[in-house]
């Protein structure tokens, strides 16, 4: 694997002069995830397949960065550490700034944490106005295909510490699991207007039935998630800057 904090100096900058100039930035989290899951969930999930789909062509995986933007979690479990959301899209530009710094000309953040979407975001359109002569992008893990949104949410749109979630952890590292200490929580939030933080939602910060988890369904998550970020990371080497329409034609 081409881990950016296992390789030297002289190993990175030989993978970029040798064309290698693209990276994933895992953005995660440390939050309550109920009694049955580790506060690292988010982390551990986006880098696991990271490193994963990364290895399948070569592609650099910078260090995961293991905070986001929890707020929604309150204080009212313990063990959440969040940034705020203008904190957090300050780190992501400094790293992606050394990143560039070493030859990195195509970077994706890779979230496994839903609110740290807004953040992601906010320093896309920043590094694409510093730097246009690279690309970003930003994809949370759950939107890596359709059918892997199909697993992450068939039990509830709003889910949090579900059954895929759990199931992946179930195989990818199953020590940060207590599966006797799951319990279901129905995602109240079909239909909401508004967009309310954890405590309005759930009484024990889970939302959707990881009592319905297993290793063998996380399994079958696991080789979704690699499978297709492998393909869309594949997809993003291929890609070639856009063709911009010059002539008489652009302005028709």
């Amino acid at each position: 694997m081409a881990i950016w904090d296992q390789l030297t100096s002289e190993e990175i900058g030989a993978r970029v002069r040798a064309g290698m100039d693209m990276a994933v930035l895992p953005i995660g989290a440390t939050e309550q995830h109920g009694p049955h899951l580790a506060t690292g969930t988010d982390t551990i999930s986006a880098d696991w397949v990271a490193r994963r789909a990364a290895d399948r062509h070569g592609i650099l995986v910078l260090p995961a960065i293991p905070y986001g933007c929890s707020l929604g979690h309150t204080d009212t479990w313990p063990g959440t550490l969040s940034l705020s959301p203008m904190t957090l899209t300050t780190v992501v530009l400094e790293v992606a700034r050394w990143a560039l710094k070493s030859g990195i000309r195509r970077l994706l953040f890779f979230s496994g944490h839903a609110t740290n979407g807004p953040s992601l975001g906010s320093a896309v359109l920043q590094l694409r106005h510093e730097a246009p002569h690279a690309r970003f992008r930003q994809i949370g893990i759950w939107e890596i295909s359709p059918r892997v949104l199909d697993l992450y949410t068939r039990d509830g749109a709003d889910v949090h510490a579900n059954r895929g979630e759990t199931s992946l952890l179930l195989h990818a590292a199953p020590e940060m699991v207590r599966m006797e200490k799951a319990f279901d929580v129905p995602d109240v939030t079909p239909g909401c207007i508004w967009s309310y933080d954890m405590t309005r939602t759930t009484p024990t910060g889970v939302v959707g039935r990881p009592t319905e988890a297993t290793s063998d369904d996380g399994a079958a998550m696991a080789d979704a998630l690699i499978t297709d970020l492998a393909a869309m990371l594949e997809a993003a080497l291929r890609e070639d800057w856009p063709v911009v329409p010059s002539g008489p034609e652009a302005r028709s």
